[in-house]
C-alpha cells in the first residue's frame, strides 16, 4: 500500500469527530426504540414486570406509571412564551404536536432542572388528552416497584409543616438505597395549579 492510499485513508480530526458524534446518536437511537418496544410489551401486559419508568428530575427519582407515559424525545429547542410561570419552559414540537413543557422540580418549589444533553421531554399519554410534557434529567430505565420497599413519609411531612400532594402516590426505597417517588400525570392534570400557566 503506497503512502497515497494511506493518506486516502486516513480521517482528519472533523471527519473522526463526526463519526463519534453518528455512532453515538445511533446508539441513542438504539437505546431508545429498545425502550419504547419494552415500555409497548409492558402497557400490553406481556411478561415484563417493569411497570414504571424511572426518570430523574433534578435530583429527585421517580415512578411514572407505563400507561400515563407517551414518547420520549430529546429537549432540543423550547419556544418560550410570554407571561408564563417560570416553571412553565414552553413549547416543543413532539411528533408534529405542539407540546406544553413543565419542570416539574420548579413547579414543586424546587431548583430549577439543569438542562444539558441527557435532558429529555416524557410526554404524557395520549390516553391522558393533555398536550404536556416533563422535562427530565435523565431517563433511568423501566423499572419494578414490586421489588421495593413501600416508605410511610407522613411523619416527616408533618414535621416540615407539607401536606402530601394526592398526585406523589407513594415513596419507595430500592435495594441499592435509592429512593423514589411514584407520580400520577392523570392526577397532576387535575390540579389547578398546574392548569394555571399564567402569571
Amino acid at each position: 500500500m503506497t503512502d497515497n492510499t494511506l493518506d486516502k485513508l486516513a480521517l482528519t480530526e472533523p471527519e473522526v469527530a463526526k463519526s463519534k458524534s453518528v455512532g453515538r446518536r445511533a446508539r441513542l437511537r438504539d437505546f431508545q426504540a429498545q425502550l419504547m418496544e419494552r415500555m409497548q410489551a409492558a402497557k400490553l401486559g406481556s411478561h415484563v414486570r417493569a411497570n414504571q419508568l424511572g426518570v430523574l428530575i433534578g435530583r429527585t427519582r421517580y415512578l411514572i406509571d407505563l400507561r400515563e407515559a407517551g414518547e420520549i424525545v430529546s429537549s432540543g429547542n423550547l419556544t418560550q412564551v410570554p407571561l408564563t410561570k417560570p416553571w412553565y419552559l414552553g413549547l416543543s414540537n413532539v411528533r408534529g404536536s405542539l407540546t406544553s413543557v413543565i419542570d416539574y422540580s420548579l413547579f414543586e418549589g424546587g431548583e430549577a432542572t439543569h438542562q444539558d444533553s441527557s435532558c429529555r421531554i416524557l410526554a404524557f399519554s395520549n390516553s391522558l388528552s393533555f398536550n404536556s410534557g416533563l422535562l427530565v434529567s435523565k431517563v433511568l430505565g423501566l423499572r419494578n416497584a414490586d421489588t421495593m420497599q413501600l416508605i410511610d413519609d407522613s411523619e416527616e411531612l408533618a414535621e416540615q409543616g407539607k401536606a402530601a400532594k394526592p398526585w406523589v402516590l407513594n415513596k419507595f426505597i430500592d435495594a441499592d438505597g435509592q429512593i423514589w417517588s411514584q407520580l400520577s400525570l392523570s392526577l397532576l392534570v387535575q390540579d389547578q395549579e398546574f392548569l394555571h400557566i399564567g402569571q
